[in-house]
Order: structure tokens, then sequence, then C-alpha cells
């Protein structure tokens, strides 16, 4: 995997070319693309062209985008037939921030149907029989088979914390609303967020740091300890045994170090805002995507199809029931973060299921993107077959740095132990 940190610091210190860095990237992605299948379409010479006249804090690194996010210089078909060949006439806000910050487009990765449930072809690097996650596949596929060291997602349910658990890489949900959405293909306007993946925390800090306008570098100060909350059970989200025991060794490893750590129940509005997230979402989705619905129903997936047409079900007042229960439930949560820095939890069920089905369950996600609050995946454990397994910290809403601050000192202790 490549590090944007380490590749930004070697850059600019003169220590590595940057053509050096895009014939290594070349090379990788003719051998292990025709496997993994994490790009809808790529550029690695023209990336470079633009790489090389690049200025800014990002030194003309490679980032991906996600097929849900516009980019006015190559296709963008939101993982739909209905937009095959759709060319937008502008980047995105988030693409253009990115160039201005020194990225060069390599290309734009596989996301499933409207970052809904349809998974796409892409495969999970570490062990090709068994999916990536989703619906960001082809970006944490890609970080994961070493393509490049920066991509764009998005997260509406899980669709950054999980997939980067699954591929064994650095995944942030920054806080709602501190990444800009304007380009972006909306399937919820209440949940959809942006997020970075990297090979490590440092790298999504730095990366998604730079993006947001906003000092979120943790590689610069000596890691502290955080103060954790232990997340009692969720009763709607179940680990298997590996999980479980994952979950412990995060736990005993913070405890070694250091770290306050006090088991926090949720309160009961959290079961309600479990609810409430689906139907925020159906609810949106199904006004999101009138158009597709209404023009080309046939070239939908017969899972989006029914869960739009279930969404139209929803009336107004159930709709408004539901942001009511969430506002409850960010009431309860700030409530409960002025006790912790971080609350501690799986980022998924277990490792990544066998198979291209499907690509797993955001259970353990849902509810913390409909608070809006910073999430982070932490890569590091694996279970006995080697897949990885990531622990997810969720913060304050705005509390981005710390949250990734605490991140990077839990994945610094996976380091020490030698999981990492």
């Amino acid at each position: 995997m490549l590090s944007a940190l380490e590749l930004a610091k070697a850059l600019h210190s003169g220590s590595r070319r940057l053509d050096d860095v895009y014939r290594e990237i070349a090379e990788r992605v003719e051998i292990r693309e025709p496997d993994v299948r994490a790009f809808v379409v790529r550029d690695v010479e023209a990336a470079l062209r633009a790489g090389q006249a690049a200025t800014g804090p990002l030194m003309g690194l490679p980032m991906a985008i996600k097929d849900n996010i516009d980019t006015g210089d190559m296709p963008t078909a939101y993982g739909s037939p209905i937009h095959k060949d759709h060319r937008p006439a502008v980047d995105a806000a988030i693409v253009a921030l990115a160039r201005r910050a020194g990225a060069a487009i390599i290309g734009k990765t596989v996301t499933t149907e409207f970052a809904f449930f349809q998974p796409g072809p892409t495969r999970n690097p570490g062990n090709l029989d068994h999916t990536p996650g989703g619906s960001s596949s082809g970006s944490a596929a890609g970080i994961a088979a070493g393509f490049f060291p920066l991509a764009l997602g998005t997260q509406t349910g899980g669709s950054v914390v999980r997939p980067a658990a699954f591929c064994g890489i650095a995944g942030f949900k920054p806080s709602f609303g501190h990444l800009p959405v304007v380009g972006v293909k909306i399937f919820s306007w209440t949940l959809d967020t942006l997020g970075l993946f990297g090979k490590g925390i440092a790298d999504v800090a730095f990366g998604a740091g730079i993006l947001a306008g906003r000092d979120w570098r943790v590689d610069t100060m000596v890691p502290t300890p955080p103060r954790i909350g232990l997340i009692e059970p969720q009763p709607w989200a179940q680990a298997d045994d590996d999980m479980l025991a994952a979950l412990d060794t995060a736990r005993a490893l913070a405890e070694r170090a250091g770290a306050p750590l006090q088991r926090v129940s949720l309160p009961p509005v959290f079961r309600e805002a479990f609810a409430a997230h689906k139907v925020i979402q159906d609810y949106e989705a199904t006004r999101a995507l009138a158009a597709e619905f209404d023009k080309a129903s046939g070239m939908l997936s017969p899972v989006l199809r029914e869960t739009l047409q279930e969404g139209a079900t929803i009336d107004a007042e159930a709709y408004d029931a539901a942001q009511e229960i969430a506002a409850q439930a960010r009431r309860a949560q700030a409530d409960l973060m002025s006790q912790v820095d971080v609350l501690m939890m799986p980022s998924a069920p277990g490792a990544a299921p066998a198979g291209l089905a499907s690509t797993g369950s955001s259970v353990f996600n849902r509810v913390w993107t409909l608070m809006g609050a910073p999430a982070v995946n932490v890569p590091g454990l694996h279970n006995a077959a080697g897949l990885p397994l990531g622990i997810q910290l969720v913060g304050a809403y705005g509390r981005d740095r710390a949250t990734l601050q605490a991140a990077h000192w839990l994945e610094g202790n996976f380091v020490a132990r030698g999981d990492a």
C-alpha cells in the first residue's frame, strides 16, 4: 500500500520522483486490476501529466474518485446503466478542491448502484473470493491494492467505514457538512457524507484535513491516551466471535497503554434512531431518484426498485417523526461524549464475507451516520485466516481531529503489538 503522507514528504524533500511513483503504480495496476476490478475508468498517464503541473500540499499525488461523484473530464455513471457514458460539465466541488490542493485524478472507482446495495464487480485484494465491502467498493480495494494513496468515497449507511474494515485500511467519515456534497449524486440528503480512504490514520487525516481546510493532521504531535467509551452490545447489531475477540484485544491494548476506559450504555432513543435511519433514507431516496424511477425503472435493480416503492409509502408525518427522533439521539450522543473522547465498537459484524453477491452489513455504522458524527476505521487486527477486522471509533460532532488523534493512538498500539 502507498502512504499519502510519506509520499508527499518524500516528494517535497526530493527523495522520490513523481514519475517513478506513477510508473510503479502503472505496473501494479497492469498486473492486479484485471482481478481486483477497482476502476470504472482510469488514465494513469493523464494523471501523471496533471500531477507534474500541480501545485499544493498533495504534491501531484494520484487520487481516485468514487463514481457517484461528478468529474468533468471523466464519465460519471453512478453505478447505473441509466447514466452510461454520462459526462458532467464540471467537477463536483470536492474534486475541484482536490485538484486545487495538488491532487491528480487517476480514475473513477466502482460504486454499487447509486451507492446502495447492488454490488459491482470489485473484489477484495486481500482475498479475491471475498467482498471488498460497499458502496465505496473500488475506492477501498484500490487503496489496499496499492493503486493510489488517497481515494474519495461516500457514506449513507456504512459505505466508508465498512469497506475500509474489510480491506484492512483507514477510512474516515468526517462530521456531516465538513466536506461539500455539491456534485455528488444524492441518495439521502440527510445522510450522504463524503469520506476518505488511505493506508493509515495519518494518511486520511492529512488528506481530509487539506480538503476540509482544517488542521486535522495527527503526525505532528505525540499521541496521548484518549478517554474511550466502550459501547455495551448494541441491540440491533451482533458481532461474530472473531470480531468480539478483536474488540477484546483492542480494549486490552488500550487499557495497557494507559487509556481510561468506561463502559457506556446507549440511551433507549438510539434503538428508535436506528429504525429512523431507514425511514429517512428511503423517504429521501424515493425523491432523490424520482426521475430515474419514473423514466427508467426497468433499468433499476430489483432491490433498489423495491426500496423506492416502499419509500413512496412513507408519508411526511412519519418522516418528520423520524427526523425528530434523530435530533433527540444527537442530543443524547452529545451528553455521552461529555464523558469520553471517543466511543469504541466494531466497524462491521466480522471480516469480509465470502462471495460477491453482497457487500456486507452496515448495522454497526448506520446510526452513527445519522448522528453526523466523525467515524473512523482503525486497521491492524486480523482473524485466524488473515482477513482484516476493523475497530470503529466514533467522536463527538465537530471533534474530528480529536477522533483522528484517538484512532492514530490506537493504530500505533496495534502496530507495536505486531498486528498491523
